[in-house]
């Protein structure tokens, strides 16, 4: 494909891209296939002659489009949302088009200096402490990953790493292996599951932390545990507070939380994934109180601020607590500016060594949004969760199972588990709309996330309304 075809096949896929967006809600949310559909759709081995850019596309329609979960569906309410908007597509492909690795500044000083200005950008529409931000001569600063997953791996190293050479600095007859195995970690039982994995991948004991009634981390039983454990010989170094649990968008309580882990010595990593992007908006911005006790926060704008994935942002008060953890200089990385502390190298703030340049899509969504629409487009979802809650409420068959805070309605039918998995089962069956369930202690919880950016509120009514009827199909089974 030269220049020429390219600029044709690249309007052509535009195009294609427009009316699949403007058409999203016409397809079916849930596909139709079983397991394995596809092998038998596409030849076993690559072709040796080239095929034409029109069989491709024609492909799309046959082979891959009858296999897609319609994530940017209006009647998609699963999960949280994964963010989507024009701007942000287009910062994408000319991200392609630049195709700079960018570990290191002199790899591509461009790609380097804007993420740092787009993580203190986005730092101050959050209003974090200014520890966090990089400025001309901070301490601090932000760097995207590709995941929270990602960020609370590296926040886990990092303070391994951090009260391993503390420790060792006491008593240097201690070995590394030593500290290891009575390193304990803790995170409330609502807590993600890749926080678990962190521990796992980190070869560290995590302890899970009971959560009270409201489904945040319960700090009393925090400090037993450590209390417990130190008399135990073990050395608690890692804790993370979860703002916006997966389950059921539960907050954990950071002014009671954080004191604690400064008294002990704790690294405290904020996993804020979902939930982050709505401290955006000052009426939110006090559920992140007490973020000045963190040592790292990290949210996702590429689940609700428009931002495609892969967007994780992620803060540290200190820089060198990264790069003193992940720093290798082979000299042919070496550059003649890495040590005018005028510029920071993100390969020592990562687990992988290549980044794209995805800090074209924040500065791309930022200017043709601004922050007046961000906050826009937070607002609406909400209301349209508590629109939802309200629908849910008036109806004497079902309940409210967790505060609605932001975007996420936790609801099911009063009565016992098996009643709800049947109802959820229906719900998926039918296709209509998709959503996912949770356990909240006993109970087998159905969620209702808003997620498209294209939903409004007659797309929840119709939710709601097709929910109700097939409750009532449901009931009547049930009650034969």
């Amino acid at each position: 494909m030269n220049s020429s075809e390219f600029r044709r096949r690249g309007k052509e896929m535009v195009d294609y891209v427009a009316n699949y967006m403007e058409g999203i809600e016409s397809r079916q949310v849930y596909p139709d296939v079983e397991p394995g559909y596809l092998r038998p759709l596409i030849p076993a081995t690559a072709p040796q002659e080239p095929d034409t850019f029109e069989d491709i596309i024609n492909d799309i329609e046959k082979i891959i489009m009858p296999g897609v979960t319609h994530w940017h569906s209006p009647y998609f309410f699963a999960y949280f949302p994964t963010a989507s908007s024009y701007p942000a597509m287009l910062a994408d492909m000319l991200c392609g088009a630049i195709g700079c690795i960018g570990f290191s500044w002199a790899a591509s000083p461009a790609c380097t200096e804007l993420e740092t200005v787009m993580m203190d950008w986005l730092g101050k529409m959050l209003q974090l402490p200014e520890a966090f931000l990089a400025g001309n001569r901070g301490e601090g600063g932000g760097v995207i990953q590709g995941s929270a997953s990602e960020a609370t791996l590296v926040a886990l190293l990092a303070a391994r790493t951090k009260v391993t050479r503390r420790l060792q600095a006491a008593s240097p007859e201690l070995t590394p292996a030593a500290i290891m195995e009575k390193l304990v970690a803790y995170a409330s039982d609502q807590a993600h599951s890749s926080v678990e994995r962190a521990g796992l991948i980190g070869g560290v004991k995590l302890k899970a932390i009971p959560s009270d009634g409201n489904y945040a981390m319960c700090a009393s039983a925090l400090q037993e545990a450590v209390q417990r454990d130190k008399a135990a010989g073990l050395i608690p170094f890692f804790v993370v507070a979860t703002l916006g649990t997966t389950s059921c968008c539960s907050f954990d309580n950071l002014l009671e939380v954080g004191p604690l882990c400064n008294k002990e010595d704790m690294w405290l990593h904020i996993d804020a994934a979902y939930a982050g992007s709505a401290f955006i908006c000052p009426e939110f911005r006090p559920l992140l109180h007490g973020v000045e006790f963190a040592d790292s926060f990290n949210f996702n704008p590429h689940k609700w601020l428009l931002v495609n994935f892969d967007c994780s942002a992620m803060w540290v008060k200190k820089r060198t607590d990264l790069t003193g953890a992940f720093k290798m200089d082979p000299v042919y990385l070496k550059h003649s500016h890495q040590d005018s502390g005028l510029i920071t190298d993100y390969r020592h703030w990562q687990l992988p060594l290549g980044r794209r340049f995805r800090s074209l899509k924040m500065w791309f969504v930022f200017r043709m949004y601004g922050v007046k629409g961000l906050q826009a487009y937070i607002r609406k979802h909400v209301q349209l969760s508590h629109e939802f809650e309200s629908l849910v409420s008036q109806d004497p068959r079902f309940e409210i199972c967790a505060q609605v805070v932001l975007g996420l309605v936790c609801f099911r039918l009063k009565g016992s588990n098996k009643l709800n998995e049947a109802l959820l089962q229906r719900i998926n069956s039918a296709k209509k709309i998709h959503l996912v369930p949770c356990h909240l202690r006993d109970k087998f919880v159905l969620r209702f996330a808003i997620c498209s950016r294209t939903v409004e509120s007659a797309h929840v009514q119709l939710a709601w309304e097709h929910i109700r009827e097939l409750a009532a199909a449901v009931l009547s089974t049930e009650r034969e």
